[in-house]
């Protein structure tokens, strides 16, 4: 930090959020006016044009009314502005004004007013130029040593070079080997251009190689310039400086020499006329602008820079004379004599700060008051170390290193979503079948403890569900604020999700600086995605949930999918999804057992899920709270790797047509320069089919991106459905094995790994390392196994015959008494408790497949998935009799 502040002369800010850039500031006499005193020209991408003539009372004064010239819209963003002899036959300065596709030159006139604040100025157009590229940037000077006059050359986004003769256009030029547009200046001592190409290197190019080269009337490659007419445009010198430009300037401080400035990322370069380096200066800090000018010491150049820190830094060739700091970062910086003082240094920044100041040395200082020095009880102090110890010790012990209650406090987020549906569905651009897809309305509100600013809220809910809004910001700027937000979720394509719940996180930074992340789930209703339907009488698929009280009419647990019922104990009811599956929930009249039945096994899970969670709040709102859900059914890893295999099949379809389409474009290219290369011959030779071969080409490669783009939304959506097996799989693992909730989110946490699947990191391969790594960890029997290293790099497997075999064995082991858990006493070996006629958990690949086929007889493939022994057969209307 500087010791001095730049002492503001006058100040002022422009516009409402209006933005401004480096070409956008400029100092001179623009008004012709007799005094010869300076106004400021302010250009922003706004497309605003002011003019200035500060007059302050005394120092430090902000903006007067009278002080404002001119302000206009002219309707076009203002990329620069410049003050010359811009129109033919007179030698009055004239303002250019570039935008974006247009050049306009203005004259400037002052008026006098009658009273103080009277003085105005008038801008009449003198003539302009529509541009036929995009500009860039301009520079001006009298090219080839022209007299009385300045000529404008304006750079364009693709490297064309456009100079004007005044009214007329004179020529354009490409630049050679162009591909980003850099900082463009004229040296009038060596009649050149200087720019800084995107390889990094200053470049110099004369004027009548300009004028003299290929005429550019379109873009040309190297080897047509050297077939055509004309000659080459070669650039004059290069210099590698090793680093992007911001700001290029041309000083000359004697009629013998001058001198190239370039202002880089991280250095300040002064190069000779003939691209040499005189000096150059590392920074150690961001630079954001500069501008060197005459000093008062023969042979040497004073320069300004401005840099990200707020700070002006006046350097004497290499030598730091001056630092002071300033209000805002500049952008532009310009120095000039304004109400006849001279030197002021005028600076702009990119949100609009203009600002007028001079170098002073009135430095704010600040004194520390005395302390009043006192003796040290050093066996008092010792005392109260060991309570406070003792406090810390005792709090550490109940609430854990990080107060929670602390971060809750800051900002409060609930969710309540809307029992209803909206009455106008804000469902767009659905694919689903059905006529009309119903919406539900979420409110999320956030109350604030502190200020807080730029939170951000972001919802996300498990696709094909879209929400109509995803991301809010949100600025709590006094404290106890009530923030509401709405939006509406609804089911955009024909498949089901794998699951209801739905995420809002909320991310801020506390008053300290210290991030945070609030995290508040809800739940979406199942009639969202799902309509009454009626029962149906057969099913591919079947499992049973066992209970330990009465069974519970199904009309009080799902209200709204009753379609008719003539008595309280409704022992049936169907769903039908949006998607199109159905599925039928039976209440056995006489047992404490519940069925569900699908055509598809992946289709029991949230109709499962809804159930138990739903018997879960009955028996709480009874004040019963013994109430168990269990399940002793064999496993359905059969139709549980059927999914598998399908959703495996489709990523290896994917990578081969990724390969493919890879070939096609490569020979597509190739044919390409083919053909080019018999276009470009001057001597015709005949095609022999290679127009063609280019035409089928392109119509494979078409047909192969469709294939691609086909194949990946099948896989998405396969991906939904396995995900959806999945937590259906790990709902009856826990229900046969009463695991806890900890021993669940072990199992979420191997089976449910990723969010989204990609070619490069997919599911099988992620969760295939996470089972294996539970098989030699916490499930693990000896040392032996505990000692195997998984491969640290993951691939995509030829098969899942692995996968499928880590999953039986897994299951495996937990039917024989293992235990999940991640503690650091896990990788001790665990005395299983075996239940009666269990054996042993094998240790060798031999022993590891008779245990394979043993437990088919444990996991069969089942269709119809019930508890221990056969039962009667009774329709399935009439419920799971016993």
């Amino acid at each position: 930090m500087s010791l001095f502040k730049a002492r503001d002369w006058w100040s002022t800010i422009l516009g409402d959020k209006e933005e401004f850039d480096q070409g956008c500031l400029c100092l001179a006499n623009v008004d012709n006016s007799g005094n010869g005193q300076d106004k400021i020209i302010v250009g922003s991408f706004m497309g605003y044009l002011r003019i200035f003539s500060p007059h302050p009372a005394k120092t430090g004064d902000g903006a007067q009314a009278e002080d404002l010239l001119l302000e206009v819209d002219l309707r076009d963003p203002v990329l620069q502005v410049e003050v010359g002899k811009f129109v033919s036959g007179t030698e009055m300065l004239h303002l250019a004004v570039l935008h974006s596709r247009k050049l306009c030159v203005y004259s400037v006139s002052g008026t006098l007013g009658n009273v103080e604040h009277g003085n105005q100025c008038q801008m009449k157009l003198m003539y302009e130029h529509n541009l036929q590229r995009t500009a860039c940037n301009m520079t001006y000077g009298s090219f080839g040593g022209v007299k009385g006059r300045d000529l404008i050359c304006i750079q364009s986004m693709d490297g064309m070079l456009m100079v004007f003769e005044q009214e007329s256009y004179a020529f354009g030029r490409f630049l050679p080997g162009f591909l980003l547009p850099g900082p463009l200046a004229y040296s009038s001592r060596t009649d050149s251009f200087l720019t800084v190409s995107s390889c990094q290197q200053v470049e110099s190019y004369k004027y009548q190689v300009l004028a003299f080269a290929t005429d550019a009337d379109k873009r040309q490659e190297t080897e047509q310039q050297k077939l055509g007419s004309g000659k080459r445009l070669v650039v004059d010198w290069t210099l590698n400086i090793g680093e992007q430009a911001l700001d290029i300037c041309i000083v000359s401080f004697n009629q013998s020499a001058s001198s190239v400035f370039v202002l880089g990322e991280r250095n300040f370069f002064c190069l000779k006329d003939n691209g040499q380096i005189r000096f150059m200066k590392k920074l150690d800090w961001s630079p954001s602008c500069f501008l060197p000018y005459c000093s008062v010491s023969e042979g040497t150049i004073n320069t300004l820079i401005g840099n990200h820190n707020n700070m002006l830094h006046i350097y004497q060739d290499v030598t730091l004379k001056w630092a002071t700091q300033l209000p805002h970062i500049p952008v532009a910086v310009r120095v000039g004599c304004l109400h006849d003082l001279k030197g002021v240094i005028v600076t702009l920044s990119d949100d609009g700060h203009l600002q007028c100041s001079y170098l002073g040395t009135d430095p704010s200082l600040f004194q520390a008051p005395n302390v009043q020095s006192r003796e040290l009880n050093y066996d008092e102090l010792d005392v109260e170390m060991k309570e406070l110890q003792k406090i810390i010790k005792d709090v550490n012990k109940s609430q854990g290193v990080w107060p929670m209650t602390e971060r809750e406090d800051d900002l409060n987020v609930s969710v309540v979503v809307s029992p209803n549906f909206d009455s106008v569905s804000q469902a767009t651009d659905v694919e689903v079948g059905t006529d009309l897809v119903p919406s539900v309305t979420v409110k999320v509100t956030l109350q604030n403890r502190v200020i807080l600013q730029k939170a951000k809220l972001s919802v996300y809910v498990q696709p094909p569900l879209e929400l109509t809004c995803d991301q809010f910001t949100f600025e709590f700027m006094t404290p106890d604020l009530t923030r509401t937000v709405s939006f509406s979720v609804y089911l955009k394509r024909s498949y089901t999700p794998s699951e209801l719940e739905g995420n809002a996180v909320v991310s801020y930074s506390r008053p300290t600086g210290i991030p945070r992340v609030i995290q508040c789930k809800f739940r979406l209703p199942l009639k969202l995605i799902c309509l009454p339907g009626q029962p149906s009488k057969t099913a591919s698929h079947k499992i049973t949930i066992d209970t330990n009280k009465s069974p519970v009419s199904l009309l009080s647990l799902f209200p709204g999918f009753a379609s008719q019922s003539d008595d309280d104990q409704v022992n049936v009811m169907g769903f039908h999804f949006l998607g199109g599956a159905r599925i039928t929930v039976l209440a056995s009249k006489t047992s404490q057992r519940y069925r569900i039945q699908s055509e598809q096994f992946e289709d029991l899970w949230l109709i499962t899920n809804e159930l138990i969670l739903r018997l879960q709040e009955y028996f709480e709102k009874q004040g019963v709270k013994d109430f168990a859900c269990s399940f002793s059914g064999s496993i359905p890893l059969q139709e549980y790797f059927e999914l598998i295999d399908h959703h495996f099949e489709l990523r290896i379809n994917g990578e081969k047509l990724e390969e493919l389409l890879s070939e096609r474009a490569v020979q597509f290219r190739a044919i390409q320069r083919r053909l080019l290369a018999r276009f470009k011959d001057k001597t015709p030779a005949p095609l022999q089919h290679l127009d063609t071969l280019l035409d089928g080409t392109y119509k494979q490669v078409i047909a192969l991106a469709d294939a691609v783009e086909e194949n990946q939304g099948n896989l998405f959506q396969s991906f939904t459905r396995l995900k959806s097996a999945t937590h259906l799989v790990i709902l009856l693992i826990a229900l046969w094995q009463k695991l806890s909730a900890d021993q669940v989110a072990i199992l979420e946490a191997a089976f449910l790994p990723l969010q989204e699947d990609t070619q490069e990191l997919g599911w099988e391969e992620t969760v295939d390392a996470a089972i294996s790594h539970l098989l030699k960890t916490c499930l693990s029997k000896s040392s032996k196994e505990q000692a195997l290293n998984l491969n640290s790099q993951l691939n995509i497997p030829k098969d899942t015959s692995q996968l499928k075999k880590h999953i039986t064995l897994l299951c495996d082991r937990l039917a024989k008494g293992g235990r999940l858990c991640l503690s650091t006493d896990a990788a001790a070996p665990q005395t299983m408790v075996m239940p009666g006629g269990c054996t042993t958990i094998p240790e060798s690949d031999l022993e590891e497949r008779s245990v394979e086929q043993d437990s088919t007889e444990l996991f069969t493939n089942h269709r119809h998935l019930t508890a221990e022994t056969p039962r009667p057969e009774v329709s399935p209307l009439q419920g799971v009799s016993e």
